[in-house]
């Protein structure tokens, strides 16, 4: 299928697979994945932000991505949507091989995603910023613009869907106030809603509680939540552990750019790679316990490690 195509959307909410007999361990196979993606790699001078051998996203659930800062989780996000582009590397959507297209291609394939920095229009109105979202529309067109019975109808349609939109997420009453001016919770809600106007398959939240103010952070959680009831696919990154046990049915843990587990809430909240990565190797030690000759050992040799392999991604870069 061409990136180009306009795909047919689920029209009704399938059973929710149940993804607790799988194997608890980095890339393992799904049942149903819509997203595909192999030896995806992105390096930063000697630094390899991205790092994964192999990463499927089940259809029709939500998908935690957690690990700590640097763990190069929006970075894999960039890379999928095509905000960026990896060293090496295939991943796919639906069968559809996403390399080297745009994002604007990505979004239109219905695979749209938000940002942790909110990305509304200051300037327009929450009601335009609604519109903007909407895909195909022939008022864009130079010629078409000054011909408005060619697009009238069309931009009355989705002036509905963006009204409705806009009632579910409780922010019908901004309609007419400028984007500017929402807190920092109501441009979040105003950005899933505005994800909403391309029909998406899957949505990608990056970081959807940062800055939420607590009293809508349950109203965040309800909209999540019913996007996979509708039989759409959430994949979201997030540090709140407690919303992730409360609406995951799937966890992928990143560390130093790699996969280092994967798992339902509660096989990953249990698994020692995951306790390591986000509190050390020696979380649980009594420091005066610790032989400082052994752990200057081992930072010596995780430090000629990365020197060792700084210095031959620059020999296979040397001309």
């Amino acid at each position: 299928m061409s990136a180009d195509t306009e795909p047919a959307r689920p029209s009704a909410a399938a059973p929710r697979p149940d993804l607790s007999g799988l194997e608890p361990r980095p890339g393992v196979p799904k049942p149903d994945p819509i997203v595909k993606g192999d030896g995806i790699r992105r390096t930063f001078g000697g630094l390899a932000a991205v790092d994964v051998e192999h990463i499927e996203i089940q259809r029709g659930v939500i998908t935690a991505l957690i690990g700590p800062n640097g763990a190069g989780k929006t970075t894999l996000f960039n890379l999928l949507t095509g905000f960026d582009m990896p060293d090496s590397g295939e991943w796919s959507f639906n069968g559809t091989s996403l390399q080297r297209v745009a994002p604007y291609k990505v979004a239109r394939l219905g695979m749209v995603r938000t940002f942790q920095l909110t990305k509304v229009l200051a300037k327009l109105t929450v009601i335009e910023n609604m519109r903007l979202g909407a895909t195909g529309q022939r008022g864009e067109k130079f010629w078409s613009a000054a011909l408005p019975f060619l697009w009238r109808s069309q931009e009355e349609s989705n002036t509905r869907r963006a009204d409705d939109l806009l009632a579910r997420f409780k922010l019908d009453a901004k309609r007419e106030d400028f984007a500017g001016s929402l807190s920092g919770g109501q441009r979040k809600l105003l950005e899933m809603a505005r994800a909403l106007m391309v029909d998406p398959e899957l949505i990608m939240l990056d970081e959807p509680m940062a800055g939420v103010n607590p009293a809508l952070k349950q109203s965040l959680l309800g909209h999540v939540k019913s996007l996979r009831d509708e039989g759409r696919t959430v994949l979201f990154v997030e540090h709140d552990m407690d919303m992730v046990r409360d609406i995951s049915d799937w966890v992928i843990v990143m560390a130093q750019g790699q996969i280092v587990a994967e798992g339902t809430p509660s096989e990953v909240m249990s698994n020692p790679a995951v306790i390591d990565a986000y509190l050390g190797a020696h979380h649980d030690t009594d420091l005066t316990e610790l032989d400082e000759h052994e752990l200057e050992s081992e930072a010596e040799a995780e430090l000629n490690h990365e020197t060792s392999t700084t210095a031959d991604e620059h020999r296979k870069d040397a001309p």
